[in-house]
């Protein structure tokens, strides 16, 4: 899988799985561990999905290593104060 390298270093994947409009509980889940266990390292959510809690426990069930993970999660313009707690 390609990667880019950050600033600080880190390389993170340029190919990411994505979570929008999957709705069932169970099958958001079993979707992110599947695409964990073909190779993706990057999952791509947001709060408007309404599905993060899912792709949590997707990421906790997967057995990797939270450092070999990137999580993108997309905030609006405005409110998103909140989401930096």
């Amino acid at each position: 899988m390609q990667t880019v390298k950050l600033n600080n270093g880190i390389e993170m994947p340029l190919l990411g799985f994505g979570v929008f409009q999957m709705t069932d509980a169970a099958e958001c889940e079993r979707a992110v561990i599947d695409a964990i266990d073909t190779g993706y390292r990057l999952i791509d959510t947001a709060a408007s999905y309404q599905n993060e809690t899912q792709v949590g426990n997707a990421l906790k069930q997967s057995g990797i290593a939270r450092n070999e993970l990137f999580c993108n999660d997309q905030t609006v313009a405005t409110g998103y104060q909140l989401r930096r707690r």
